[in-house]
């Protein structure tokens, strides 16, 4: 029950400062609009950090956050399929509810901001093709979970306290930084299926259109993406954990 709690509020933080983020550099009269795509990077790196260290200090020692994770520790052993599935859940449970805690932070906003607002809640494609978008969710993803499995399987021994959270962190910044101009690097369901289905739900005024019709590429991809880097890993004898 704390892991579930755990992974929950981890979720829930990471939303709050990862859409927070691009509501900050999206949303009229916002003072950080138009930041940028590196301000977007460190935010969501540091939305990773900061989720991490509140799932941990909840119970939650593996603080996936992601269903991508927790679907690669299921594959090596460390979740059932039923811990898998409880898991997911409660991640996504807590994506919804810190999605709707930054709608309510930005709630002068939202009427001020034309056009459709998806895109603070949930990725898309940059050019527009399911195609590019899930393979680029899966290259990602893909090398997220491996490059944690080789961070935590360092030939140096365990890293010190407190440590790990801070690399995953900047291994987001660095994945943003590097493949994430195609897709919005979702590399997890919860990140853009919980903030989805607060956009759905929330009465933001002219706030146009979900796109549900690619709502599954961020779902799938990612999952497939971080299986596939724990098989790799496993293969190579370097599973990390």
């Amino acid at each position: 029950m704390d892991n579930l709690l755990g992974e929950f509020m981890g979720t829930m933080v990471l939303m709050v400062f990862g859409v927070g983020v691009n509501a900050t550099l999206n949303l009229e009269k916002s003072y950080g609009k138009g930041g940028g795509w590196i301000c977007t990077a460190w935010g969501w790196g540091l939305a990773v950090l900061l989720g991490v260290y509140t799932s941990n200090a909840l119970g939650a020692p593996q603080a996936d956050l992601n269903p991508s994770v927790t679907i690669a520790k299921t594959y090596v052993g460390i979740y059932t399929v039923s811990q898998f599935f409880a898991t997911a859940i409660a991640q996504l449970a807590g994506g919804i509810v810190g999605s709707i805690i930054v709608y309510l932070a930005y709630l002068g906003h939202w009427g001020e901001t034309p056009g459709g607002k998806v895109g603070i809640f949930a990725t898309n494609t940059a050019t527009g093709g399911k195609f590019n978008g899930f393979l680029s969710e899966f290259i990602a993803t893909f090398f997220l979970m491996f490059c944690i499995m080789m961070i935590f399987a360092t030939p140096n021994g365990p890293l010190p306290a407190g440590f790990g959270p801070y690399a995953v962190g900047l291994l987001i910044v660095a994945l943003g930084l590097s493949l994430g101009g195609c897709s919005g690097y979702a590399m997890n369901m919860a990140r853009d299926l919980g903030p989805r289905i607060a956009f759905a739900i929330l009465p933001i005024p002219n706030k146009g259109d979900g796109n549900w019709g690619y709502a599954w590429v961020p779902c799938i991809a990612p999952l497939c993406g971080g299986l596939c880097a724990a098989i790799v890993a496993t293969a190579l004898g370097t599973p990390g954990w």
